[in-house]
């Protein structure tokens, strides 16, 4: 068990979220570590995003703090050019990650009022387990809100024929050609990797099992505009009246829109972004892409949906989100952050809890609010010094 010097400010996660914190605390010349468990900064990013993905949100809304991104990027930026934005942002305010450094247990001491952390460093050499510890009188938690691939549970699962894969497995739909695939999974990733396999030729269906919101990247541009100057419901009643005009009825195709809450309230409430079309509704209109029910059950490669049809299948695709276990390593923590793993607190009071404990991007406000929650958490720990 090897024992790290005493640390003013820990920053677990180096995602957006945490080299931000970091970007921002070395700005103020206060002295932070950042711990990632994975090899690489930003590895939901670097290694588990496909191909075609473009930011949802037009870049000025994805400017991290004190570094705006490149005058000569696009609108919507590429995965590929906010991955390199963020490698130069890195090097530029000097965060340096501790790469493979999986945080197992994080307490608090009511004696010396300080973190103690206790960490595995997955990168020693040879089968044997190093473990690390850390104190701090700051812990920041920046483990995202995408974590751990998740995949529910379903009847007959474990005994599909055919290939399963999650969202982060792939990358483009070439080798699916021809392919039965069914992507399960109905928000932003499930409907573009549904488009992506069906411009490669997969015979593609998607499963959508509840009311959803669909607009173009635009229309939630301008949303976004809106809201400093207009109410909520203002604004997402726009937004349905422009989804309506855009897209008509699109229950005729099997995607059925919420009657009672817009698509910026479900955002912030449920953490349930709108669909921001691509073209997908487009393949669904012209019936390159099958739009399905939930799942009832799965016999071999048949699967079987709620209303009663069946069909078979090649490639089970899993667009169903993520896990966090936060809460299986964070003690003492009864206050800032749930069982889910999102902050308890209602934005914009979300980033700061009690003892010295913080978390950044992690209240469903997007890499908007991750900019927001690490220059509050920099200054507030700047004033407490």
């Amino acid at each position: 068990m090897a024992t790290a010097a005493d640390q003013v400010v820990i920053i677990v996660g180096a995602g957006p979220s945490g080299i931000a914190t970091s970007a921002c605390l070395n700005h103020l010349s206060i002295p932070n570590i950042v711990l990632e468990r994975d090899d690489c900064l930003a590895s939901i990013w670097t290694k588990k995003s496909y191909d075609r993905l473009h930011l949802h949100l037009s870049k000025q809304f994805t400017d991290l703090p004190h570094m705006p991104l490149p005058s000569d990027y696009p609108m919507f930026i590429s995965r590929q050019q906010f991955v390199d934005y963020l490698e130069n942002y890195a090097t530029h305010f000097n965060v340096s990650p501790l790469y493979n450094r999986c945080v197992e247990l994080a307490t608090f001491d009511e004696n010396t009022k300080k973190w103690n952390l206790k960490v595995k460093n997955t990168g020693s050499a040879g089968d044997s387990e190093d473990y690390e510890e850390y104190s701090t009188k700051f812990l920041v938690v920046a483990t995202g809100e995408t974590t751990d691939a998740y995949i529910p549970e379903i009847e007959g699962l474990s005994g599909f024929k055919g290939d399963i894969l999650h969202s982060t497995e792939f990358k483009n739909g070439e080798k699916f050609a021809k392919k039965n695939v069914l992507v399960v999974g109905s928000g932003n990733s499930g409907m573009e990797i549904s488009l992506d396999l069906a411009d490669f030729g997969a015979n593609t269906s998607i499963v959508v099992r509840s009311p959803v919101h669909i607009i173009n990247k635009e229309t939630a541009y301008l949303g976004l505009r809106l809201l400093k100057h207009l109410p909520l419901n203002i604004v997402d009643g726009l937004l349905v009246f422009l989804s309506k005009l855009v897209y008509g009825d699109t229950s005729k195709y099997g995607i059925v829109r919420p009657k009672e809450e817009g698509p910026f309230l479900m955002k912030g409430k449920y953490g349930k972004y709108p669909i921001l079309d691509v073209g997908t509704f487009n393949k669904i209109k012209s019936g390159h892409i099958q739009v399905l029910p939930a799942i009832k059950s799965i016999t071999g490669d048949c699967v079987e949906f709620v209303n009663g049809k069946s069909y078979q299948f090649d490639v089970l695709l899993f667009a169903t989100g993520f896990t966090r276990a936060t809460n299986k390593w964070l003690k003492d923590d009864d206050y800032l952050i749930g069982e889910n793993g999102i902050s308890k607190q209602s934005f914009p009071n979300n980033w700061k809890g009690k003892n010295g404990l913080y978390c950044a991007g992690l209240a469903r406000k997007g890499i908007y609010g991750t900019a927001i929650d690490a220059q509050k958490i920099a200054a507030d720990i700047n004033t407490l010094l």
